[in-house]
């Protein structure tokens, strides 16, 4: 992925040609960023094991040859333990407001439940079209189809279903041109090429963080957040120096690890994804620092980009 000093002149689209943007809604861990970067087929969104993994709504772009798309990958909808959490459920309902069609993401493999019922609910006063994706649809056993299938039509009444799986791509080109058909006639937004237009230095912060969920699991689940401190591209290689926030000295620790291979591991790990999205060579050094309650902190978290109402 590459990050251009200087922003392309747009193409004249075909007649007919449609664009907007499209809102990813659900609950924590059904799959939406896994279903994101399956969509424009490349790693733009981090994903993990962890539930409530995505903070940031992010912007990926989806380019064919009738439409572009602009997906926001938003944090999953939950009830909220800090302000941290509300800040993030806040993100996700904005979202629903601010854009022209409404994709709620639910795990198909499992039948409707109360959260789902929650989040129908929510968008029940939803102008935009809204479409309903049954994902994990590889883990269904094919004599529960039309019963999985059922518990949701009775919960959303009219929408439209389609079943996909994020991991293969199943059922994911239909999805594609439903969402299109739904979007406003209009002109390209990005350049056809694009896959994202968050600044290089939150997806950098955001595979460190994804490397710490992978490595320490339950032992740092969302007490972590990544500040990119610098990013120097001195010719052969690019430099980044990044500081992980904890909010206990024990889990400093953990980070660090027995003579620091924990933090050796979690570098190690970051610093391959980087060099796929920077293409080129990058020498990455961490630090680890204690900030107690962080996430309780207004100050702190409109410092790292988690902004309130």
């Amino acid at each position: 992925m590459e990050f251009p000093t200087t922003i392309p002149a747009l193409p004249t689209s075909p007649e007919g040609f449609r664009s907007g943007f499209v809102a990813l809604i659900g609950r924590p861990n059904v799959g939406k960023s896994t279903l994101l970067n399956q969509l424009v087929g490349e790693k733009v969104a981090i994903t993990s094991p962890v539930a409530q993994t995505t903070r940031n709504r992010l912007r990926a772009i989806l380019t064919t040859e009738t439409a572009q798309l602009v997906l926001l990958d938003t944090p999953g909808i939950h009830k909220p333990h800090h302000l941290l959490g509300e800040r993030l459920v806040q993100s996700a309902r904005r979202a629903i407001g601010e854009v022209d069609v409404v994709l709620l993401l639910v795990d198909g493999s499992e039948p409707a439940g109360r959260g789902d019922g929650f989040i129908v609910e929510m968008l029940q006063h939803c102008s935009a079209p809204v479409h309903l994706a049954l994902n994990k649809n590889d883990l269904v056993d094919p004599a529960r189809t039309e019963e999985l299938a059922q518990s949701y039509r009775e919960l959303v009444p009219g929408w439209p279903l389609h079943p996909v799986s994020a991991l293969n791509g199943a059922g994911t080109s239909e999805l594609v041109a439903a969402l299109a058909a739904d979007l406003p006639e209009g002109p390209h937004l990005y350049p056809p090429d694009a896959v994202s237009d968050q600044p290089e230095q939150l997806l950098l912060a955001e595979l460190i963080r994804e490397q710490v969920l992978h490595q320490t699991r339950e032992e740092i689940p969302h007490s972590v957040a990544v500040q990119i401190e610098r990013i120097v591209d001195d010719g052969p290689r690019t430099a980044v120096l990044a500081t992980v926030l904890v909010e206990r000295s024990s889990q400093k620790g953990i980070l660090i690890g027995k003579g620091g291979r924990m933090l050796k591991e979690i570098g190690s790990g970051a610093r391959q994804q980087m060099q796929k999205l920077i293409d080129g060579p990058v020498y990455l050094e961490l630090f680890v620092k204690v900030v107690p309650n962080w996430r309780r902190s207004a100050a702190r978290l409109s410092e790292l980009g988690y902004r309130g109402e």
